[in-house]
Formats: C-alpha cells, structure tokens, sequence
C-alpha cells in the first residue's frame, strides 16, 4: 500500500468555518441523502401498509427491488382484481422514497376515501441503474451502459406484478408515472410498453435526455403509430421555479396537442428544491393527489369503454 499524505494548511478562522462549512455539506448530500429542511411528519395510515420486496432480473443480472402498497381490503376480497399504479423516483432516491418521503400512503387515504381513485396496488421499484443512487447523476431509465433499466421496468417488473398479484391485465387500468428524472422514465419507458401503460403521468420532469433521441420522450413519441397514441391519457404538471422543466414540459404539452394525444397540464408553484412550501418534497406531497386523480378518471373512463359484459 502507498503511503497516506496528510496536506496541512494555515486557514485561519473564516478558512475554518468554511471548512466545516463543505464538510457539513458534503455529509448533508452523500450521507444523509439531502433531506427536505422543513417536511412534515408522515401520518401514519390505519389501513395501508409499504412493504419491500424483490424478484431475480434477468435484465438487470441481480435480484431487484420494489416497495408495494396493497390496496384496503385486498385478503378480505380473494375474488378481486386491482388496477397498477407503478411510480419511479427521481435522483438520489429509491423505491422507498414515495413511501419515507413523498407521502404516498396519506395521499392514498384520501383518495380512496373521497372515490376519486379505485383501490389499485402501488409499485415503487428501484430504478437505480448499476451505478446506484448519488446525487452527481440521475438513474438511466433505459437500457443502456449502465444497465438494462428499462427492460426491467417496462417488461420484468410488469410481468412479476401479474404473477404475484391479482390485478388487472389490460393496459388500460395500468398507470406509470414519477418525480423529476422518474418523470422523464415514466414517459420514455411507458411509450415504449403501450401494451402494458396507457395512463402516464410527470412531476415536474423533462422530456428531452442529454443520451439522445431515442431516449427523449419529445423526440421519440412522434415515432409512434396513430394506434397506440389513440389509447393514451397523459398528466404533465411543472414548477415556475425550474425555468429548464417548465420549457421541457410545455413544448412537450404542445407536441401532445399536435399529435392528438389526450393530456393535461398544470403550472404550480415552486418545484426542485430544500426547503420552502412549495419545493422538492413539498412538492410532490401536495400534487400526487392531482395525478393521482387524473389516473382514477382514467381508469373509471377506459372501465366505461369496455364492452357490455367484460366489465369486471
């Protein structure tokens, strides 16, 4: 082994103090994960329960995780089938993150409870590529050099859902959607599985990846064959405070328009960010719901379009 050097040098007080002051900083980001300053306390929920599991990906060469919350009443009805909402994280996160951070289980509480969203199962899988979680990078949603994300997402994770669980099969009571860059891979993985997601949804992401086109929601969605645009139902919102994400989001709007694909828009207050009402997981906190929404009308209306009969 080499030999360690140590570097002394005369800082002086106000050297001192800024010392600690990166040190303190580096800690706050690498090891503690960049906290939200002023989160509020989750409320615990009577009825829902996260739990973390995991499945062999082939895709991905190790055995992968995800978090799932069973909808109320899931063992008292063995006869039931549940619509899938899949959620991807953003950088420096987990499938933890909507459970310990965003709130998920509250929201859900809600929206059950008022009927705006049918009791569905929720996934929260890892999407970390093989380079794992750091706040110097965001999660590849694609399969690329870091690993075959995409493929585990769009294809594995779909197929281990339908094995494990009693849900429903059809596209059209599947949703996939996510915060920031798990935005952006819930728009760029579910264009690519119309056969498993026909409701998308993104918090505050962006739609144009510096891998290039094919990658890049924008660029690739006007690829796609008018029939498997007809059947999607796409929720966009974005915060004024990331100027980028607001340009990305509303040229994508635009496009959706151009392209006659059924979506919705919503500019709100705040958005990236550590500490204020309105910013990073505040954020997010006050608009699941709103997706979440939109998803619950989704499903209710493609419920409709069955044909007489084949409702469930």
């Amino acid at each position: 082994m080499g030999r360690r050097r140590w570097i002394v040098i005369g800082l002086g007080g106000a050297g001192l103090v800024l010392a600690s002051g990166l040190m303190a900083g580096w800690w706050y980001t690498f090891v503690e994960g960049a906290p939200q300053l002023d989160a509020a306390a989750i409320p615990v929920s009577q009825d829902l329960r996260f739990q973390l599991e995991s499945f062999p990906s082939a895709a991905m060469g190790e055995r992968r995780s995800y978090g799932v919350i069973l909808p109320p009443g899931y063992e008292r009805e063995p006869q039931r089938r549940y619509p899938v909402v899949v959620l991807l994280h953003g950088g420096h996160d987990d499938g933890r993150a909507f459970f310990d951070k965003y709130a998920i289980t509250a929201t859900l509480d809600q929206l059950y409870r008022s009927g705006k969203l049918a009791p569905s199962l929720i996934i929260t899988p890892d999407g970390n590529d093989a380079r794992g979680s750091s706040p110097l990078f965001d999660p590849d949603y694609f399969d690329g050099p870091h690993g075959r994300v995409g493929t585990l997402i769009g294809v594995e994770l779909v197929a281990e859902v339908k094995r494990r669980y009693r849900v429903r099969p059809e596209p059209g009571q599947w949703a996939l959607g996510g915060f920031s860059s798990g935005g952006w891979g819930a728009l760029n993985i579910g264009l690519r599985h119309p056969e498993s997601f026909h409701t998308l949804f993104s918090h505050d992401g962006y739609f144009v990846d510096a891998s290039g086109p094919a990658n890049s929601p924008e660029q690739f969605i006007g690829s796609l064959p008018k029939q498997e645009l007809a059947p999607l139902r796409i929720y966009l919102d974005v915060g004024k405070n990331d100027p980028t994400f607001l340009r990305s989001t509303q040229q994508f709007h635009a496009t959706l328009d151009r392209l006659g694909v059924r979506n919705s828009l919503h500019v709100f207050p705040g958005g990236h960010g550590l500490s204020g009402a309105d910013v990073g997981w505040n954020y997010i906190r006050k608009h699941l719901r709103d997706s979440l929404t939109f998803v619950g009308r989704s499903f209710a209306a493609n419920d409709r379009a069955l044909p007489p009969g084949s409702r469930p």
